[in-house]
């Protein structure tokens, strides 16, 4: 009889199907999932024979240590950290779902390429989905970061969910100054089992970078086109995920990639010259706490001033308030004026506010408009052209390490790349 994870023909009355066998609680029809990685149910009436192909292989007990790949004494050292997502993610036939389950030697085994690159170790951090990312867990990576650097590494690739990738990214590059080798965090937009992941190509060309450049710091390695062919490097904290599923989904907002690998080459060809090199001499200058009383608010039509009130009240350190287009917000005609008092109550009773823009390329400035510079003459500060999500940890950060007027001076300071001197109006092409 066919059990869940058995590949599978099943023959029904118009068409013959094959792929795994998937569980089910639906009593009407059975699911299979097609070599493409999609499902597609069949209904059971008109089911006239089911073959089993092949028997799912029963998993393998885990070993307890972690077997050591054979060293190569030409080849770098690069440590892998496993935190999870979808890079890490396969499909549980218990359930039909896809869970993060692959062990970080999982990992390894998946994609055997990487060790004809480097001398790979693993190492298991977390096993999350992005979106249940946390400050804590910022501090746990940046920990196993530092170990990894104090054992030797030579480069380090942190596999993390997507959702949140670049905001990780972002948060570490404020702990993690003068690291003195690569730090490159990949996702992959379908899970690993799956013929169509981009885990293998992103997960390949960041070995490569770390490899054969001499770039040191934390950045992105990712798809840079929907086709198989180009990854890209992508700064730490000028980075943003733009689409749901596309393989391409991450792009250099107000700033461009550091670099591109020609996956079918190997070529890397650096779009940019002055990024931080590797020197093993360097020490990292670690600042690993945040403030956990940080927020975003998003500025929106027929906006009350409950939110601001509700900070205040409980007595938040600071929050960034997403504006629209060059740094408005809904705080001008007698209706509003209620959201434009609270703001001011806020900062009068210490708080700060950082004020970011809605739109995803382009610059926020407190002095073209009016309404701009009534928010900045009571203390709303212009956070330039960061992105949210950015000058939240940053702001975090900031907070969890600084006395407050270090960070009302270093909030609008480029610190890692996130502020830009200037926007080209034609970056977001």
């Amino acid at each position: 009889m066919a059990e869940p994870g058995d590949r599978v023909k099943i023959t029904a009355a118009k068409e013959a199907v094959e792929g795994t066998l998937m569980p089910t609680e639906d009593s009407d029809s059975i699911f299979v999932k097609l070599k493409n990685g999609y499902n597609i149910g069949i209904d059971k009436k008109s089911i006239k024979k089911i073959d089993i192909l092949e028997k799912a292989e029963k998993p393998a007990k885990k070993e307890k240590e972690q077997k050591n790949n054979q060293k190569n004494p030409k080849l770098p050292a690069i440590s892998i950290l496993h935190t999870g997502g979808t890079i890490a993610s396969k499909v549980d036939y218990a359930t039909g779902g896809v869970v993060a389950a692959f062990s970080a030697e999982e990992i390894i085994s998946m994609f055997p390429e990487l060790t004809k690159i480097a001398n790979i170790k693993s190492s298991l951090v977390s096993n999350m989905m992005s979106e249940d990312i946390r400050f804590s867990h910022y501090k746990m990576i940046a920990e196993a970061v530092i170990k990894e650097v104090k054992e030797g590494a030579e480069g380090i690739i942190i596999g993390h969910g997507t959702d949140t990738l670049a905001v990780t990214s972002a948060a570490l590059s404020f702990m993690l100054e003068d690291i003195p080798i690569p730090v490159i965090l990949v996702g992959a937009q379908r899970s690993s089992d799956r013929p169509s992941t981009d885990a293998l190509m992103n997960l390949v060309c960041a070995a490569e970078f770390i490899a054969k450049t001499d770039f040191s710091g934390v950045a992105i390695c990712m798809h840079k086109s929907m086709t198989d062919d180009i990854c890209a490097v992508f700064p730490a904290a000028k980075t943003r995920k733009l689409h749901t599923s596309r393989r391409d989904a991450f792009k250099a907002v107000n700033d461009t990639e550091i670099a591109e690998i020609d996956y079918k080459t190997r070529k890397i060809s650096f779009l940019k010259k002055d990024y931080m090199k590797k020197d093993s001499r360097r020490k990292i200058n670690a600042k690993l706490n945040f403030e956990d009383k940080v927020a975003i608010i998003k500025t929106y039509p027929n906006m009350l001033p409950d939110l601001i009130d509700a900070l205040r009240e409980k007595k938040y350190k600071g929050f960034v308030l997403e504006g629209t287009g060059i740094g408005q917000a809904p705080t001008n005609i007698k209706e509003n004026i209620p959201n434009y008092d609270a703001l001011k109550k806020f900062i009068d009773d210490g708080g700060i506010v950082v004020l970011t823009s809605q739109c995803i390329f382009g610059i926020v400035h407190d002095k073209i408009y009016k309404n701009c510079r009534r928010l900045a003459d009571i203390g709303v500060i212009f956070g330039k052209d960061m992105l949210t999500e950015t000058a939240f940890v940053k702001l975090a950060w900031l907070l969890g390490n600084y006395k407050k007027d270090e960070v009302k001076r270093l909030i609008v300071k480029d610190l890692r790349g996130e502020i830009s001197e200037r926007t080209d109006v034609r970056s977001c092409v």
